[in-house]
């Protein structure tokens, strides 16, 4: 049995890491095309270009991981049914259940595989690359509005609502553009800060510069009503949005872990924002690599087909087919459950829940009349 699992696992890691270069070669062929065009890639080089593309790599491998186990599970398992090899093994005492579990431990490794290369690898490289791009693009930018994060505390005064807006990050806790409004507990402007550069640090502390601070009078003033306006060229402004906060409400939702997800979700949540987006992100991301696991699941019916039941050719582009699917529903749910308001974690796993019944339907109906 050992001897047998060794000859099957490697047969099918072997084809699901052919497909998988294969993917990966294409993309970075168009990825590189593309920056080529590009006005502002175009002045920085060839290497830049190149550069930037492989940090697209684990991106795209990580997005395409469970159709090159789907189809190359399928190309591994059509071959050996269509050579009899599946045939003797069934004949020697592999029953559907044993191929089912062989099946599930490899779907297990590439699901482990696929976790590990989207939680550490993919955010690290697209981190790179958006800062990569924003050296020669001046910066991250937000938007035409800007990134826009919320806090609440309780000053000694009372409570205070505080809304910042950051229109360019540039890396490593440096932003440029950033307005700061402080509310009071009524809702009544208190103060406004307008800087051209701040930095940050994890522990929530600003340092901005070239500032203009506006001073509202409060509601028991008697004197001057007018607004009191200072000018600093720096000044230290104390808050709980740290770096890693800000970072994640400018860059994309590629340069984030399941946990940094999960931390700005939270946050979020707390400070009564829109956090849905990123919760689905987060089941999305963590629920993910399972389906690696339905995909194997997927491939194994493929091998109890006849072989005149169609070509291996034709096998593997059904594999395709059924890979492309797979990413379209997954897709699309997202963007349904984001616009209706579902469940989070049954807008992530809907997809992934869907092909696995239809998988072990299949390969049930397949062992039963075929």
């Amino acid at each position: 049995m050992r001897t047998l699992r060794r000859w099957l696992y490697r047969d099918i890691a072997g084809s699901v890491a052919f497909v998988a270069l294969a993917f990966v070669a294409l993309f970075f062929f168009i990825d590189f095309v593309e920056e080529l065009s590009d006005r502002r890639s175009r002045s920085a080089g060839p290497a830049r270009a190149a550069a930037y593309s492989l940090l697209q790599v684990p991106g795209h491998l990580y997005e395409l991981a469970p159709i090159a186990v789907l189809i190359g599970t399928i190309y591994a398992l059509a071959r050996l049914a269509q050579s009899s090899e599946f045939t003797i093994l069934r004949t020697g005492g592999l029953g559907p259940g044993r191929a089912l579990g062989l099946l599930v431990t490899l779907g297990l490794g590439f699901a482990a595989l696929t976790f590990v290369l989207g939680d550490y690898v993919v955010p690290a490289s697209e981190r790179e690359a958006v800062l990569l791009k924003a050296r020669s693009a001046g910066g991250v930018s937000a938007g035409r509005t800007g990134a826009w994060l919320k806090e609440r505390r309780d000053d000694p005064g009372g409570a205070v609502s505080v809304a910042v807006n950051v229109g360019v990050a540039h890396g490593a806790g440096a932003l440029q553009s950033v307005e700061i409004f402080e509310f009071e507990a009524s809702g009544a402007l208190r103060r406004r800060l307008l800087a051209s550069r701040a930095n940050v640090n994890d522990s929530g502390l600003w340092q901005l510069q070239e500032v203009q601070e506006q001073l509202w009078p409060g509601p028991a003033s008697t004197g001057d009503s007018r607004v009191e306006t200072k000018r600093h060229e720096q000044l230290a402004w104390a808050s709980s949005l740290g770096a890693g906060v800000v970072e994640a409400a400018v860059l994309p939702l590629q340069t984030m872990s399941t946990l940094e997800l999960w931390r700005y979700s939270s946050h979020l949540d707390r400070q009564a924002q829109a956090s849905r987006r990123h919760e689905i992100q987060f089941w999305k991301r963590a629920l993910y690599p399972l389906a690696c696991l339905v995909m194997v699941g997927l491939a194994l019916p493929f091998a109890y087909l006849r072989a005149r039941a169609g070509g291996l050719s034709l096998k593997v582009f059904g594999g395709i087919m059924l890979g492309i699917s797979f990413v379209l529903a997954n897709n699309l749910t997202g963007h349904l459950g984001l616009l209706r308001g579902w469940t989070p974690w049954v807008t992530a796993s809907a997809p992934s829940l869907l092909y696995l019944a239809l998988s072990l339907g299949a390969f049930a109906w397949l062992v039963r009349y075929r």
